[in-house]
């Protein structure tokens, strides 16, 4: 797991970890472009990647595209994931439930990508402290599984498990 914040460079490290194993490698994009700007950042993380990667679209549906994914898988990421549920009013708990499933059940190494959102100011709308929570609790939990987990802060990793 590579957790970080914003502009963090975690994208980036998360790449370089599954791309040192032999391809081909799996992709597992959660955005979603719903403006030319997202859409435009999108097509910027594609075309940074070099040949040998397949990528598969899983906004909301994680654990079943995860499931079905060739190893070494990378999900980028598990928050926009979560906004996506939330958006949706998607039950959260199962949703994670079923994530941590599919992660369990997985052959061969999956690297994800999450955002670090506990270390900003208190959000000002409820909306926006539900999130900040849910996350917390996502990245506890995925963490809790994981083998290895790294903070990534200004593009250097640290590793914070094992």
């Amino acid at each position: 797991m590579i957790l970080g914040g914003a502009r963090s460079g975690k994208s980036r490290r998360a790449e370089a970890l599954v791309t040192a194993l032999p391809p081909p490698w799996t992709y597992i994009a959660t955005a979603e472009a719903f403006d030319a700007e997202m859409a435009a950042r999108i097509a910027a993380h594609r075309a940074r990647r070099e040949a040998g990667w397949e990528t598969l679209d899983a906004p909301r549906d994680l654990p079943d595209i995860l499931s079905r994914a060739r190893p070494p898988v990378l999900v980028d990421c598990l928050t926009l994931w979560l906004s996506n549920l939330m958006l949706a009013e998607n039950d959260i708990s199962a949703a994670t439930e079923a994530l941590e499933g599919a992660l369990r059940a997985r052959m061969g190494p999956v690297v994800l990508v999450s955002n670090e959102v506990g270390q900003g100011i208190v959000p000002a709308t409820p909306l926006g402290r539900r999130f900040r929570d849910a996350q917390g609790v996502l990245n506890q939990r995925i963490a809790a599984l994981a083998d290895h987990v790294e903070l990534v802060v200004a593009g250097i990793p640290l590793k914070v498990k094992p």
